[in-house]
């Protein structure tokens, strides 16, 4: 009976981690990211893609 128990908390644990873990790195990652004005980000957009409209 032990080690259902232990295992039920080992899961518990798990399921209440994750989720924090996950928020964790969406927010560190929201935290780095670079703002730009429209027309920065239009250059950008155009640079990442041939004159063939072919992603590089």
């Amino acid at each position: 009976m032990a080690a259902v128990t232990g295992l039920f908390l080992i899961v518990v644990l798990l399921a209440v981690a994750a989720p924090l873990a996950l928020y964790a790195l969406v927010r560190s990652e929201h935290d780095q990211r670079v703002e730009t004005d429209r027309e920065t980000a239009e250059r950008l957009a155009r640079r990442d893609t041939d004159d063939d409209g072919r992603a590089r």
